[in-house]
């Protein structure tokens, strides 16, 4: 069983969003993988640098879709063609244009339901508590601050090291972050 390291990591707070882009930008380039970052306001350039291109919420939907589809069509074949085979004024009994709506709908509603459920599931929701909220200015966060926490599982977190790492980044001020 893996040892859980004693802290979850080290946060350092900036004062701006630029400061806060640069030492991402710098801490990804030196190998830095697990990490997150803290702002009042969604930016979509440090998005892309914490997390890349390596969502497969898209793939989910898709699977949902593709799922109710032919969870609609299965189940109108089923009905029409295998347990009640009426034939009504000649119609044949697999009649798939009568069949778009509800396989449509189904489509709509499988992919919705996995849009929902996987946002939840990937984004780990719904979680009361995290670490981070141990700093106490960390409230800022939803304010006026940037914050940047390298995780202690980081297969290149070495907690002087780091610290010395987040101190060349000229932050506010760095805090330790305790489970």
């Amino acid at each position: 069983m893996k040892k859980r390291p004693s802290i979850y990591g080290l946060m350092a707070e900036f004062e701006d969003l630029p400061s806060l882009l640069a030492a991402t930008h710098r801490a990804h380039h030196t190998g830095y993988r697990h990490m997150d970052a803290y702002t009042p306001f969604p930016n979509e350039e440090l998005s892309e640098l914490l997390e890349g291109h390596h969502n497969i919420l898209p793939k989910l939907v898709f699977a949902g879709g593709v799922i109710g589809l032919l969870a609609g069509v299965g189940l109108q074949w089923a009905t029409n063609a295998v347990d009640y085979p009426i034939n009504v004024g000649g119609r044949p009994l697999i009649s798939w244009p009568a069949w778009i709506p509800v396989g449509f709908e189904m489509t709509v509603l499988l992919a919705a339901f996995a849009t929902v459920l996987g946002m939840l599931g990937l984004n780990g929701l719904p979680m009361p508590y995290h670490p981070v909220f141990n700093v106490p200015r960390f409230a800022l966060s939803s304010q006026d601050r940037f914050f940047l926490c390298i995780e202690a599982d980081d297969p290149l977190f070495d907690r002087q090291e780091t610290r010395r790492f987040l101190e060349a980044q000229q932050p506010h001020e760095i805090s330790e972050v305790e489970h």
